[in-house]
């Protein structure tokens, strides 16, 4: 699954053949096809894994606001970063690549990435922020809203400065980006937010 999804990231669905699939899987031709049944099925399978992989890794980044305590600045900064380190992995960046690219010929696609993926992430970071705000580090909103608007405040510029995944962001803007998501995050939805519920 891992070579396939790094032909399919790299040459496109079209243009990605199964033999070159099985040459970087170090396997013959016939042995992807003993398991999977043709390249479509292949790809499906490929994408799932992938996004699996991405929420798995996305998901640990988000076990360090469980039971976090002290400067939620800092905590939540510092999750940012490590999410948008993986928003802009290649991993993440084809997932993305090709979902935009072939949903018009595999409409699953979405369910399978976001499934997987960003709606899984927001539904985590939600349970998260709950927690803060029963614990008074954060209003009493919608966690769902407030989650949303969180993961919108880190990757909306981040996808405007990689140019869409193909330029690489620097480590130091990567950081910078998140605190300054983070502090207009807090303005929103801090205890001390004048901003009406929503």
């Amino acid at each position: 699954m891992d070579a396939a999804f790094a032909v399919f990231a790299r040459e496109g669905y079209a243009q990605a053949c199964v033999r070159e699939i099985a040459t970087e899987a170090g396997v013959a031709k016939p042995t992807v096809y003993s398991h999977l049944s043709d390249k479509a099925t292949l790809f499906r399978e490929a994408m799932t894994a992938a996004a699996d992989r991405e929420m798995t890794e996305n998901l640990a980044v988000l076990e360090q606001l469980v039971g976090a305590g002290g400067n939620l600045l800092a905590t939540l900064a510092e999750v940012g970063h490590q999410l948008l380190r993986q928003h802009c992995g290649d991993r993440a960046v084809g997932l993305r690549r090709l979902l935009h690219a072939e949903i018009h010929r595999c409409p699953e696609l979405l369910e399978i990435v976001r499934g997987h993926g960003a709606n899984r992430l927001a539904e985590a970071l939600a349970d998260r922020l709950a927690r803060f705000a029963l614990a008074g580090q954060l209003r009493r909103v919608c966690v769902a809203k407030a989650a949303e608007q969180f993961l919108a405040l880190l990757t909306g510029p981040i996808e405007s400065r990689s140019q869409l995944g193909t330029r690489e962001v620097p480590e130091a803007e990567l950081r910078a980006a998140a605190v300054a998501a983070t502090r207009t995050f807090l303005l929103a939805f801090g205890p001390e937010a004048d901003a009406p519920d929503q």
